[in-house]
């Protein structure tokens, strides 16, 4: 009896139930970056190939069809743009009110910039290489300034972060840390404000008009592990209550802060999540764009957790998700070939509540709104 079959015919009807919406796609090679280019439209790119695919997808119009889905024959993802890049694609940012998108990746912390195309044009071309003063092995994690001149936050450790302005590759500002943490995320909290997540779990607090920062490191209990963070901020990025950091680690542990206290957490909690290594490439979190408490985690497996942390407490014991999305495993199960895939990258819609994208190991890209059972009546 074929149970791998039986178990994928199950989450299927199941599944008629649980998503309001789901839409597959099958990339030639994975993406480890899902980068929102506008509300009907996502950047990709490859990571796996000496030569990489970066392509702007246009998402199913039936996603956005509502009560007139059966009108609307469009179920499949389009390609508008497409170019190559010549090394693996770590990092992808899209530079908001532009057609711009930076990427790094291979063994190098130089910076790529490519102009993702207008209507006339489907191509995706290169058009910069900044390439910064550290002589760091290794790429480098993006975030995008949020200032009206386009500039990005880079670096792949805690003492070369830099903000470069992309229109003329000058360096504005300099971190002044010497730690040789590797950084596993940049985020601004507002136009001047930005956090730094190192890979041990620290978290650094600094200012582009003050080349000094906060140190805030993990409790030493937790320390060993592999730790990415997600940042929610409010939308009048002035109220730091408002603010909330997620910080998970490759063992399942969560913890929760905000900016009027980085060093004692509101929350810690252990997620039950499968994990086989001390580090974890694909790890991630990251917070509903529209609802206010909740937020996905991934790379564990082949599922997309999304929990709501309404009710967690200080010391608040195993959560359970509010939903799991499995489609990824599931095509594994039906297809019954190749190695178990892992979900590489998810990232929420920027304006529809429970929307989300994920990609896997095996090519995958999938964009589902699900039910939320807890207040669906």
């Amino acid at each position: 009896m074929d149970t791998s079959s039986d178990e994928a015919d199950d989450w299927f009807i199941e599944s008629l139930n649980t998503y309001k919406d789901l839409h597959v796609f099958q990339l030639e090679h994975p993406t480890k970056v899902l980068e929102w280019t506008g509300d009907k439209s996502i950047c990709v790119a490859g990571y796996t190939g000496a030569r990489s695919e970066i392509l702007e997808l246009l998402l199913p119009l039936k996603l956005y069809a509502g009560d007139n889905q059966g009108l609307c024959a469009e179920r499949d993802f389009k390609v508008q743009h497409g170019g190559f890049s010549e090394e693996p694609v770590e990092c992808l940012i899209h530079i908001p009110e532009t057609r711009f998108v930076v990427t790094s990746g291979g063994s190098s912390s130089a910076l790529q910039i490519w102009d993702i195309g207008v209507d006339d044009s489907d191509v995706i071309k290169r058009t910069r290489v900044i390439n910064p003063k550290s002589t760091a092995a290794k790429c480098g994690k993006i975030a995008s300034g949020l200032t009206e001149n386009p500039t990005v936050l880079h670096g792949s450790y805690a003492s070369d972060v830099q903000l470069t302005e992309l229109a003329t590759g000058r360096v504005l500002y300099t971190v002044g840390n010497e730690s040789s943490d590797s950084v596993s995320g940049l985020r601004f909290v507002n136009a001047c404000v930005f956090l730094i997540c190192t890979s041990n779990g620290a978290l650094l607090m600094g200012d582009i008009r003050d080349p000094l920062t906060r140190h805030y490191p993990i409790k030493e209990s937790m320390s060993g592990l592999h730790w990415c963070f997600g940042l929610r901020t409010s939308s009048s990025q002035s109220e730091p209550s408002l603010c909330t950091i997620a910080r998970l680690s490759s063992s399942g542990h969560m913890v929760l802060s905000d900016l009027r206290d980085l060093q004692n957490p509101f929350c810690q909690t252990q997620l039950n999540v499968q994990h086989s290594s001390a580090k974890n490439e694909f790890l991630n979190v990251s917070w509903a764009s529209v609802l206010d408490s909740c937020l996905s985690v991934s790379g564990f497996d082949g599922t997309v957790q999304v929990y709501n942390t309404r009710n967690w407490s200080t010391d608040a014991q195993t959560p359970q998700p509010v939903f799991s999305h499995r489609g990824h495993d599931m095509s594994y199960e039906a297809k019954c070939s190749g190695s178990r895939p892992v979900v590489t990258t998810q990232a929420w819609h920027p304006s529809r509540p429970n929307t989300l994208l994920s990609a896997a190991t095996d090519g995958s890209v999938h964009v589902w709104d699900w039910v939320d059972k807890t207040t669906d009546t």
